[in-house]
């Protein structure tokens, strides 16, 4: 049996997440981390019956007897989460977005030194991850590419977690070409997008947007675009996420992206 931490217990995913582990006959529920609900009961936390699952303020405080931490918290504090997690010993799967590939190369020296393993994904769907895998596939013969982001209007940062781990990955892949230098651009230069890992990212955030990513190529007169759409539900990142915690233990370092673990699966 696998014992799991969930931070962010009470968000949107995070309830989802709850429901996974618990209908799962693998995994145990072991503690969950809510600054709002800490000290109650994670079961009557979620306007149910009890669970006999305490709810801690921080994940220091929730890690005793975990084996992994979820982490599906905010930009602002994933990153010591982690950091927290692994030097306790306890591998972590991060489902949260923000965190920058400064801060996966920091968290992955941290793994290594701890001997524990770290699996992170900008989105743990399914279809967001063959959505990526294929345009990684590509990115070697069209490196002319830019990325949009969609989401809703109140998520807190950009990009999304998915265009961002897109971005730094297609980097490592092959250094993106953009024709006219951005320097050179005239009138605005920010409408051209951030640059991440030398990728132009747009972020558009409005109402009825969950989270959507295109990755649109571009040769002379063709183009090819990629798109993933998530819907209002939180559902398709469960079994994407609870495949990373089975698949964490045992390993050392960083791990990102979904589809690369759908590829070492296969192969």
């Amino acid at each position: 049996m696998i014992n799991v931490c969930i931070a962010g217990a009470t968000g949107w995913a995070g309830r989802a997440l709850v429901r996974g582990v618990l209908e799962a006959d693998d995994l145990v529920l072991r503690s969950a981390v809510a600054r709002s609900a800490a000290g109650a009961d994670l079961g009557r936390a979620l306007g149910g019956e009890a669970l006999g699952v305490p709810v801690h303020g921080s994940v220091e405080e929730a890690l005793d007897g975990v084996d992994v931490l979820i982490d599906y918290t905010s930009h602002t504090a994933v990153k010591t989460n982690a950091l927290t997690a692994i030097e306790r010993g306890v591998a972590v799967v991060i489902g949260a977005s923000g965190a920058t590939a400064a801060d996966y190369a920091e968290i992955d020296v941290a793994a290594r030194q701890h001997n524990v393993g770290v699996i992170a994904a900008g989105n743990f769907s399914l279809t967001a991850a063959l959505a990526q895998a294929a345009a990684l596939l590509v990115a070697p013969h069209l490196p002319q590419a830019e990325i949009i982001d969609y989401a809703s209007a109140t998520k807190p940062d950009a990009p999304s977690g998915t265009s961002r781990e897109l971005a730094e990955r297609f980097a490592q892949v092959r250094a993106p070409v953009v024709d006219r230098p951005l320097q050179e651009t005239d009138g605005l230069r920010e409408a051209r997008g951030a640059a991440v890992a030398g990728v132009q990212v747009h972020s558009i955030r409005l109402p009825s947007f969950s989270v959507s990513t295109e990755i649109v190529f571009g040769l002379p007169d063709e183009r090819l675009t990629i798109r993933h759409d998530a819907g209002p539900s939180a559902a398709p990142y469960v079994s994407g996420t609870l495949l990373a915690v089975r698949l964490v233990i045992g390993r050392v370092g960083l791990t990102r992206g979904l589809d690369t673990l759908l590829l070492e699966r296969r192969g």
